[in-house]
């Protein structure tokens, strides 16, 4: 396997979907708890790394095993386009899950039953995502599985293990979490939004009914755009309450690019051409979230 297709394979260019949320749970750990625990916090970037790509390979192994469209199969899924050995695939799913498993029961061993039970949550509705008799991603809840379980489990999980010596379980912290992570939640939802707009052909030939089955394309497209703009609004929102300190307003940065590629998307949704669209805008939308974090940093060193 070549390593072209190994990135492909695991989706590389949509790994931004759990590195940001990461950054965003250690941020915030620093910022609102003063704490950080960062031998922990790297351990559990390895776990989530390795288990973000077993989910990307297992989604792309359960498409080309259950398609019966074979010119699906050999022309557009990397597995059969490629010829791909099958027990290659399942050795890497294998490995990358039981790593990932492993530093999970240690980092639990470390910090606490809680991180058991989220990290259970998360591997099941990683499991089931692609997995399954009916998979989370052939139905309409795929974008929120997705943004809540990256976006938002990610970050709290990161949050907790920055700061579980003195974390509280309240409803006001969760909530303040919550709104830390809500760009991002709204971001990485909009990656496979974006997908599921580009796939709606062949989706419909596999007969895996998206939400865009039932909303249609070019009403998906207008709502991808408000949630667009939408994941701005948050930024401003965590600034108003406190949750992100003013240097946040550094969101602005990247706004000209961010609205170029929604023009580009709202265009033409073409997999290969216009779906990055949706991943440079998470990218450069968290680049301009860490440039605040950056400046409130520096800011604090000089003062």
């Amino acid at each position: 396997m070549s390593l072209a297709n190994f990135l492909e394979l695991v989706e590389f260019k949509a790994k931004s979907a759990s590195v940001f949320p990461f950054i965003v749970g250690l941020f915030f750990s620093w910022y609102f708890l003063n704490s950080v625990n960062a031998v922990d916090a790297t351990l559990f970037f390895i776990a989530m790394f390795l288990f973000n790509m077993f989910v990307d390979i297992w989604d792309n192994y359960s498409d080309y095993r259950h398609s019966d469209q074979e010119i699906y199969k050999i022309g557009t899924n990397i597995i059969g386009r490629e010829h791909l050995s099958i027990h290659l695939i399942q050795t890497m799913m294998a490995t990358m899950f039981g790593i990932a498993a492993l530093l999970g029961i240690y980092l639990t061993i470390q910090v606490g039953l809680p991180l058991l039970w989220m990290g259970i949550f998360c591997f099941l509705i990683g499991l089931l995502y692609a997995g399954g008799p009916i998979p989370i991603s052939s139905t309409p809840f795929g974008e929120l599985a997705s943004g809540f379980t990256m976006g938002v489990m990610i970050t709290l999980i990161s949050v907790y293990i920055n700061s579980y010596q003195i974390f509280q379980w309240n409803g006001q912290l969760l909530l303040e979490i919550l709104l830390a992570a809500s760009p991002e939640f709204v971001w990485i939802a909009n990656i496979m939004f974006a997908n599921n707009i580009c796939d709606a052909h062949e989706d419909e030939m596999n007969k895996r009914h998206t939400i865009v089955h039932y909303l249609g394309v070019k009403n998906s497209v207008a709502i991808w755009n408000l949630l667009n703009v939408l994941a701005i609004v948050l930024v401003f929102a965590a600034i108003y309450v406190g949750v992100y300190p003013p240097a946040l307003i550094a969101i602005i940065i990247p706004l000209p690019f961010i609205i170029k590629q929604m023009i580009l998307f709202t265009h033409k949704q073409v997999k290969r051409e216009t779906f990055v669209c949706s991943v440079k805008i998470l990218i450069n939308g968290s680049l301009g979230l860490c440039l605040g974090f950056l400046m409130y940093w520096i800011y604090t060193m000089v003062h």
